[in-house]
């Protein structure tokens, strides 16, 4: 199949969060699968520095109201075709895809990814300036949500569109002189199209109109049918429930295996779980950790946020050392968050180690370091973290949502009996329920048998993106052929 895959970032080119592994693995999967997938992504002046010149102009691009722009040519890393959607105006910018230097929106957002939404939905129409046709739109979050909205008012022959929600919590809300702005007419401002409490939102649009919707795991597809995780379109998504699956993210077990890593000081396999520990000495030594044997080190690495759950561990962060437990912490984000986890770490030296930031190679040192892994997320569309974890041996404590449900089998008699368990979940969004359950890790972690079958039971869970996949061209087949 032919499977044109629009987004707003991919690895390794820009990244900002999940939604850009998606986009550089799902891709490079369904490559390896036999299919002709092509990537659209903004030309930001970083992707264009990095590509240099391995580009090639396909087309000139007149849109009006839009600036004019052009399309390039390009090649991903991992051998995936690259259309670059170039609009210096637009694009050619410092700072970040949605953000500027000082963390405010670019106020521009709208049209620029009015515009990657409109050339997502030309290059899928029978107009388009490319001899390659698409057999499937395939478009994210609501960066690429007008695309099944023009698609729907332009008329003509065009690909089937399928829209994926990674985080609904993000909808691109906008005013509604928008419409004009970028090419719609004034006749979506209604409640069956784009409006959205007073407003204009992107991702809306793609809902009401797109032929199929995706999440990334089956319980958040139902989790945001429903008050609160549904932010206000809980009814539309009920209503579109037959067009609506979910389908569990996967992660690229070739950078993520601790066999083989090369980011780590000590790599182990399921069979010499042993050498984990050198890892573990490795971390304490970077964060300034003293060596306690007997005390497991509990894993963060995140962005602090209110989504994530992470006030819930400066609530009760006092309770956590005292159980005993060392926190081994990589982020950023929130002020306060920030602020509240450097000054745990200065009083409790040696107890609780921080680095603030993103630090790709770090992270994975977190991971095969750590004892156990903290994820205590409000919610969590997929999450990632928690199947790195895993397969690192890093049993995941977390709050049962999304996800984090569909990919941690919880602890109890009949699952350890069983071998299936992998990690540790709490229900209530509260700091008693995530400290209750850390002393339930605590005592597990004392008895080394059944420590182990944990561990290896997440090693063993299969979270390569080749299912994913395969769930995907399942979908795309179904939908092929409603040109």
């Amino acid at each position: 199949m032919k499977i044109l895959f629009a987004t707003s970032e991919t690895v390794p080119l820009i990244k900002t969060g999940g939604l850009a592994d998606v986009s550089g693995a799902l891709p490079d999967a369904l490559t390896r699968l036999g299919h002709d997938v092509r990537v659209l992504l903004p030309g930001y002046g970083t992707v264009l520095a990095w590509l240099g010149d391995r580009t090639e102009v396909l087309a000139e691009l007149h849109l009006p109201p839009f600036a004019d722009a052009r399309l390039l040519g390009a090649t991903l890393p991992n051998g995936v075709p690259l259309l670059v959607l170039q609009c210096p105006t637009l694009f050619g910018r410092d700072g970040g895809p949605y953000q500027q230097h000082n963390h405010e929106d670019w106020p521009d957002n709208n049209l620029r990814f009015g515009l990657l939404s409109r050339v997502a939905a030309l290059l899928a129409h029978e107009s388009s300036p490319l001899a390659w046709q698409p057999d499937i739109l395939h478009c994210n979050d609501w960066q690429t949500g007008l695309a099944p909205v023009y698609h729907a008012v332009q008329g003509g022959a065009h690909a089937p569109n399928l829209l994926t929600i990674h985080n609904l919590a993000f909808q691109g809300i906008f005013e509604p002189a928008t419409l004009p702005r970028v090419g719609l007419p004034w006749d979506l401002y209604r409640v069956d199209a784009v409006e959205y409490y007073g407003n204009v939102s992107y991702l809306k649009g793609g809902i009401q109109f797109a032929d199929r919707i995706t999440t990334v795991s089956p319980t958040y597809a139902q989790e945001i049918q429903h008050e609160p995780l549904g932010f206000g379109l809980q009814g539309l998504l009920a209503w579109r429930a037959k067009d609506l699956s979910g389908i569990l993210n996967g992660i690229d077990t070739g950078i993520w295996d601790p066999a083989s890593d090369p980011l780590i000081p000590a790599r182990y396999s399921a069979s010499n779980l042993r050498r984990k520990e050198l890892d573990r000495a490795a971390l304490r030594e970077a964060l300034g950790l003293e060596a306690l044997p007997e005390v497991p080190v509990a894993g963060i690495v995140s962005r602090f946020t209110h989504q994530k759950g992470l006030d819930l561990v400066t609530a009760c962060a006092e309770e956590l050392l005292r159980i005993p437990v060392q926190l081994a912490i990589l982020g950023s984000g929130d002020p306060m968050l920030e602020h509240a986890f450097r000054d745990l770490a200065a009083r409790h030296p040696g107890r609780v180690g921080l680095r603030t930031g993103f630090d790709e190679p770090f992270s994975h040192l977190v991971e095969a370091g750590a004892d156990f892994f903290l994820m205590p997320s409000r919610f969590e569309p997929s999450g990632l973290n928690q199947m790195y974890s895993q397969r690192y041996g890093t049993p995941v404590v977390a709050h049962a949502t999304g996800g984090l449900i569909d990919s941690i089998t919880d602890l109890d008699a009949g699952t350890l009996r069983a071998g299936t368990a992998t990690g540790f979940l709490f229900r209530e969004e509260t700091p008693e329920a995530l400290l209750g359950t850390v002393r339930r890790v605590a005592d597990t972690f004392r008895n080394r048998r059944a420590w182990r079958r944990i561990q290896r039971a997440g090693m063993a869970r299969d979270f390569s993106w080749d299912a994913a996949a395969e769930h995907y061209v399942e979908l795309y087949r179904s939908m092929a052929g409603r040109r």
